[in-house]
């Protein structure tokens, strides 16, 4: 089946990765899908990049925020203006290598499919389980077959449109600025029943946190703890699984006092997780026990 394919690229400040990695993203989507729409959503940068695109890719979809929103909410405006069937989702730190489309959109006959992970040289697929009552990932071994994969990344794969729209997109109210959010997306879809896949044969290259890496350390590590809790209580329903978090971040915070900051910044959002998590209990169809078991 032949599908339309759009890429959603965000940028923030990204002038010098767009002049390095854009004739790619074009020349290899292109030789899939001729038809195909490449879509720059550029969160409200400082430098030139949006008089770059407009002078050097007139073909290529330029969307402006007028503030700075986040890498969620720049991804959701990306989506919502395509009209693929696929979104390819590529952070503007991403090269991808010839013919990265072709071993991946097959993965879509199954109409089970939600997403599939590009093959980022080095890294293989996702592993997510539960220890000490935390969610937590690493990776997998690279290897030569697709694998199921826990969560497909954000800024290196591609996505089913329907189901994007059904399971309404990134969480950017919860989420922002960043961290956690395609993590959020892949455990929500994985919850309904559909298929998360990393398939090696589709390469890219991929510069990591080459924007994030501007932003205080110390910032960042909160940002990133809270959007770990703030995962759990809103899609973690098992209430065993609960019961085991509650007790493992009592002996968080006792280990480590200074953890009450990250508890603290994540119930600023508590109203808006919660409310949340009553659609995911609403919705879900296989329990956590069960996705946190098959990896």
């Amino acid at each position: 089946m032949k599908y339309k394919i759009s890429v959603v690229i965000p940028n923030f400040n990204g002038l010098d990765l767009l002049a390095k990695n854009l004739v790619s993203v074009v020349t290899n989507t292109l030789s899939y899908d001729p038809d195909a729409e490449v879509i720059v959503v550029d969160d409200a940068s400082k430098d030139d990049s949006v008089k770059y695109l407009k002078e050097n890719f007139p073909k290529v979809i330029v969307l402006k925020h007028l503030r700075n929103r986040g890498f969620s909410a720049t991804v959701n405006s990306g989506i919502k203006i395509a009209r693929g069937d696929l979104i390819v989702l590529l952070n503007n730190d991403v090269l991808p290598i010839n013919n990265y489309l072709h071993s991946v959109v097959d993965h879509f006959n199954d109409g089970e499919v939600f997403a599939v992970s590009f093959h980022e040289k080095g890294y293989g697929w996702a592993k997510g389980y539960f220890k000490d009552g935390f969610v937590q990932h690493s990776g997998g071994v690279e290897s030569t077959t697709s694998h199921r994969t826990f969560w497909v990344n954000g800024g290196s794969g591609i996505f089913r449109a329907s189901m994007l729209k059904k399971i309404r997109y990134f969480d950017e109210e919860l989420f922002s600025p960043f961290y956690w959010e395609d993590i959020d997306l892949s455990y929500r879809g994985a919850k309904r029943g559909w298929k998360l896949i990393w398939e090696p044969k589709s390469c890219v290259i991929h510069e990591h946190e080459s924007t994030i890496k501007k932003i205080n350390q110390g910032k960042k590590d909160l940002i990133v703890q809270r959007n770990q809790l703030l995962f759990i209580w809103k899609n973690i329903t098992s209430r065993t699984m609960i019961v085991r978090h509650l007790k493992g971040l009592m002996l968080r915070l006792s280990r480590h006092p200074g953890y009450i900051r990250i508890i603290f910044a994540a119930l600023l959002k508590l109203e808006i997780c919660l409310r949340k998590r009553e659609i995911e209990i609403k919705e879900s169809k296989i329990c956590d026990e069960i996705l946190l078991s098959e990896y």
